[in-house]
């Protein structure tokens, strides 16, 4: 008697349909053996500059992009912003201020954030550099007919391969080949006066689970740093 397909358990994991391997030591390992390094970066109020700052600022940002000898990934991540945390604070301070002018002041102001809130979301921007470690370079040659792996990507296929060399292997070469890219980025971005810093594991694993799980995220949070099995509780 053949068996219903509609009756066999589906098992899997989510992580089987994400292109991540693992997260380690502040490296990500993509399925395909590629890797990358993630750094968050500050960013600059464009339009509050003179014409000749913004022109000077075109002008660097333009000559660290011509100075690169490597590609590299620019994400910006909007996020819409919970405001009623900041709003609840505003009315404690109002209950306690005794200055009755202050008082009202700080009522007005609470009640203009609210409008503002009602009639425009209001966002959170993250800005995110990224350095790849290709698959190339660790010398296989099916590598080329792939495309290149975005770090921050929409979910995938499913992938079941195995890593083609050892995770050791691969985390090696890969520290080698993006710890310099690291440091050159860091380097040309401060020069702006940005402040730039590498994402570690611990803030690797949260940025993805925040990316995978919008819905989730608001409300839950990692309780451990064990990337194969990520426990959540509810806040």
């Amino acid at each position: 008697m053949a068996t219903d397909p509609l009756k066999i358990a589906i098992k899997g994991t989510t992580q089987d349909h994400l292109p991540i391997e693992d997260v380690v030591d502040g490296v990500v390992i993509l399925k395909d053996g590629s890797c990358a390094m993630v750094m968050q970066i500050s960013s600059v109020n464009f339009d509050l500059l003179s014409e000749k700052e913004q022109s000077a600022l075109v002008f660097a940002y333009g000559g660290i992009l011509n100075s690169l000898n490597f590609p590299i990934q620019i994400i910006i991540r909007s996020n819409a912003k919970d405001v009623s945390v900041y709003l609840n604070n505003l009315k404690d301070a109002e209950e306690k201020q005794s200055n009755s002018l202050l008082k009202q002041r700080i009522q007005l102001y609470r009640k203009f954030v609210e409008e503002t809130v009602k009639k425009n979301d209001v966002l959170s921007k993250s800005f995110y550099v990224v350095a790849h470690f290709s698959a190339l370079e660790l010398g296989i040659k099916n590598a080329g007919k792939q495309t290149l792996s975005t770090i921050l990507p929409p979910l995938g296929k499913s992938r079941s391969t195995e890593l083609p060399f050892s995770k050791d292997y691969i985390l090696d070469k890969a520290k080698a080949s993006l710890e310099p890219k690291r440091d050159h980025l860091m380097r040309l971005f401060s020069r702006l006066g940005l402040e730039i810093k590498q994402l570690n594991t611990k803030e690797l694993i949260e940025l993805y689970y925040k990316i995978y799980n919008e819905e989730t995220a608001v409300n839950q949070k990692l309780q451990t740093l064990n990337y194969n099995a990520p426990i959540v509780t509810t806040k």
